[in-house]
C-alpha cells in the first residue's frame, strides 16, 4: 500500500529517536509483563504524570500476581481510588486471578490464551506481548491512531472498526525484526510528546521529512474522529448527614450495589432528581431529597441547609450535584437504643476514610466540610 522506502524511513527514524530520547518512566525499567499489564490499564483514559504514583504504590502494595489475585477487591479498590474507571480494576484483577489459577501465575505469551483474559483487548494484548515478550503484536491505541493517519495520510474515521484494523496491520508491517518492544513504545512515545492532537511539533518529529499530512498542510486536521456523543446529565442531590451524640464528627456512607455503575464503592447518600430542574427555593429542594430518602432507602433526615454544589463526569453520564448539609431524622434513632441505618450503611470519620473507597466527588465534599470546620 506505502512504498518500502516511506515505510523504512519511518522505523529506522523512529526507532533511532526513541532511543535517544524516551523518557524514563518506572514500567520501563522492567520487562514484567505484570507491571506492564497494570501500568497499560492504568493509562487508558488517564496521564502519565497522574499515573506514576498510582503506579508505585499499586505494585508495592500487590507487587506479585499472587499478590492481587488474592487480595480483597475492597483493597484493590481502594488502591485504585481517584484514578477512575473503576471497572478497568475489577477486570484486571480478575484477569490476574486466572492467571494465577490457570497458567500458574505467569502472564501467557500466546495472543490466543492473553486475548482470552477479562477486559484484555487488542490493544492491552498487543501492549503486553510486544513490550514484556518482544512479540511482533501491534498496539494501537489513540496516540499510534493519529501518528499514523497523518504520517500516511489516512483520512478515514478511526472510531470505525475496519479503520483500526487497517491500522493495526500498517502497524505490524512497519515493526523491524526484533523491535517490536522498543517500536510500539516509540509509536506511543511520539504520539504523546511530539506528534500531539493540537499543535504538533513538527520541527522536532524524527519522521517530518516524509509525512504526508505536513507535506499536505493537514497536520492540524488528521485524525478524522466522529465526535462521541455528549454525556448525559443527570441532577443528583446529595445528603451530608453529620453525626451527633456518640457519632459526633461522623458522615453516614453507604455501599453502592454489587453490581452496575461504580460497583460496591461507598459514597455519600444521594438521589436522583426525576425532574428537569431544581426548584428554585432551597427548602423545597430539601424537603424533595428527605422523602426521596424516607422512599429509597427508608432513610429520614432533617435537613439543615444547602452546602455546595459540584459534579462529576463519567465517559456517558455527567452528575450535577447539589450537597445539603443534614441530621439524622428522630425516627432513625429508636432501634437498640442508637441510631438505626440499614446494613449498607456505617457512620465513618475523617481518619477511618482510609478504609473505603469512594468516587473522588465525595471525598472532595468531606473534604470541603473538613476545610470549613478548621477555619
Amino acid at each position: 500500500m506505502y512504498s518500502e522506502e516511506k515505510e523504512s524511513y519511518f522505523s529506522k527514524n523512529l526507532l533511532d529517536w526513541y532511543r535517544m530520547h524516551k523518557r524514563d518512566l518506572p514500567w520501563r525499567r522492567s520487562k514484567n509483563p505484570y507491571y506492564i499489564w497494570i501500568s497499560e490499564v492504568m493509562l487508558q483514559q488517564t496521564r502519565v504524570d497522574t499515573v506514576i504514583p498510582y503506579f508505585h504504590r499499586f505494585v508495592d502494595r500487590f507487587p506479585t500476581v499472587e499478590a492481587l489475585a488474592l487480595a480483597p477487591e475492597e483493597d484493590v479498590l481502594k488502591a485504585w481510588e481517584g484514578l477512575g474507571y473503576y471497572s478497568r480494576a475489577r477486570n484486571l484483577q480478575s484477569a490476574v486471578r486466572e492467571v494465577h489459577e490457570r497458567y500458574g501465575g505467569v502472564v501467557p505469551q500466546e495472543k490466543e490464551e492473553i486475548s482470552s483474559l477479562k477486559g484484555v483487548g487488542p490493544y492491552t494484548s498487543g501492549a503486553i506481548l510486544s513490550i514484556a515478550y518482544n512479540k511482533p503484536e501491534p498496539a494501537v491505541d489513540g496516540n499510534v491512531m493519529r501518528v499514523l493517519s497523518r504520517y500516511f495520510l489516512i483520512e478515514e474515521d478511526i472510531m470505525k472498526p475496519a479503520t483500526r484494523v487497517r491500522m493495526e496491520k500498517l502497524a505490524r508491517e512497519l515493526i523491524l525484526d526484533g523491535t517490536a518492544s522498543d517500536f510500539n513504545q516509540a509509536l506511543m512515545e511520539l504520539g504523546a510528546m511530539v506528534c500531539t492532537p493540537r499543535s504538533p511539533h513538527c520541527l522536532t518529529c524524527p519522521v517530518m521529512a516524509h509525512c504526508s499530512a505536513r507535506e499536505a498542510g493537514m497536520e492540524e486536521s488528521l485524525p478524522i474522529k466522529k465526535k462521541a456523543k455528549p454525556p448525559r446529565p443527570e441532577l443528583r442531590a446529595v445528603a451530608l448527614i453529620e453525626g451527633t451524640g456518640e457519632h459526633e464528627g461522623k458522615w453516614l456512607i453507604r455501599q453502592r450495589p454489587q453490581e452496575g455503575l461504580l460497583a460496591k464503592m461507598w459514597e455519600l447518600p444521594h438521589v436522583e432528581w426525576k425532574l428537569s430542574e431544581w426548584y428554585e427555593d432551597v427548602v423545597d429542594n430539601m424537603n424533595e431529597l428527605r422523602q426521596s430518602l424516607a422512599d429509597q432507602e427508608q432513610i429520614v433526615i432533617s435537613p439543615v441547609e444547602w452546602f455546595m454544589d459540584t459534579e462529576h463526569v463519567f465517559s456517558h453520564i455527567v452528575w450535577n450535584m447539589k450537597v445539603y448539609r443534614a441530621k439524622l431524622g428522630d425516627i432513625g434513632r429508636q432501634r437498640d437504643g442508637g441510631d438505626w441505618v440499614p446494613f449498607h450503611y456505617r457512620w465513618v470519620n475523617a481518619d477511618e476514610l482510609h478504609q473505603y473507597a469512594f468516587p473522588n466527588v465525595f471525598l472532595r465534599i468531606m473534604k470541603a466540610w473538613l476545610e470549613k470546620h478548621q477555619d
